[in-house]
């Protein structure tokens, strides 16, 4: 859609916000940017950095013991972060105490893909785009049908 430039950020609700934030921040790297305060000085949610202009926000107080575990029920089934080097992120990722769901491995899509899924049951995608995916073959034909 003309207009709009970027993904700015993914929401997830969480149980545990301190578990939550050990896992995001602590093991995974990403820095805490801000917390946003209810009037009664609880956090109402916490931004992460993964890039500058992309963020993840966690709140907590999650009604549900884990996402959903099926790819077939509503609403998002997961998150996926493009890696520039996969082997050497799932080293850093298994260096810190994180188990992988899956090792890294050739996707349908021509990309090397790996997964991993927070405390709370929410999956991560990490993939390292291959020159010639899929995705960027239907970015060129886009680009010369001038999409």
């Amino acid at each position: 859609m003309k207009g709009i430039t970027s993904l700015g950020h993914i929401a997830i609700n969480v149980i545990d916000l301190e578990k939550s934030l050990d896992y995001y921040v602590n093991k995974l790297g990403f820095p805490e940017m801000l917390r946003l305060k209810r009037d009664n000085d609880e956090t109402w949610l916490v931004y992460l950095r993964i890039t500058d202009e992309q963020y993840l926000e966690v709140f907590p107080g999650a009604e549900n013991d884990r996402a959903p575990a099926s790819w077939h029920t509503n609403g998002m089934t997961h998150m996926c972060w493009t890696i520039d080097d996969l082997d050497a992120t799932c080293d850093r990722i298994k260096a810190a105490g994180i188990t992988l769901l899956s090792e890294p491995k050739a996707g349908l899509d021509g990309n090397r893909q790996a997964w991993l899924e927070d405390p709370d049951g929410n999956r991560i995608e990490l993939m390292e785009m291959h020159p010639d995916c899929l995705q960027y073959q239907a970015i060129r034909r886009l680009h010369a049908e001038g999409v």
